[in-house]
């Protein structure tokens, strides 16, 4: 059982940064490959970033692909997602994901366990 904690959202002027952070509950945090994903109203969660155990692989979805940085610290529990080069399309509620696959995914079935979201807004 893995319980995920986001945190770092907010209100930011287009063209600015916000990096978001996913602190996660208990011990075997290492073992999973962590994601973000995002929510707009209306839309479909869209699938952000996937990052491998160790840190060695990561894997972007083309919307953020060069704007996007997802990292993790193993030793702290945590993942991160730093945002840079806002647009208001960013706009959404971002959800951090941990996955017991072997290999990166990018769809939200391949995800155990969810986080409650934290809320970006980018104001044009």
């Amino acid at each position: 059982q893995v319980q995920l904690v986001e945190s770092g959202g907010g209100l930011v002027q287009a063209g600015g940064s916000l990096r978001l952070s996913c602190a996660a509950s208990g011990r075997t945090f290492s073992s999973y490959i962590m994601g973000w994903f995002r929510q707009a109203p209306g839309k479909e969660r869209e699938f952000l970033a996937s990052i491998s155990q160790s840190a060695g692989t990561t894997r972007y979805a083309d919307s953020v692909k060069g704007r996007f940085t997802i990292s993790r610290d193993n030793a702290k529990n945590t993942v991160y997602l730093q945002m840079n080069s806002l647009k208001s399309e960013d706009t959404a509620v971002y959800y951090c994901a941990a996955s017991a696959s072997v290999i990166l995914r990018a769809v939200t079935s391949a995800y155990n366990y969810w986080g409650q979201g934290t809320q970006v807004t980018v104001s044009s």
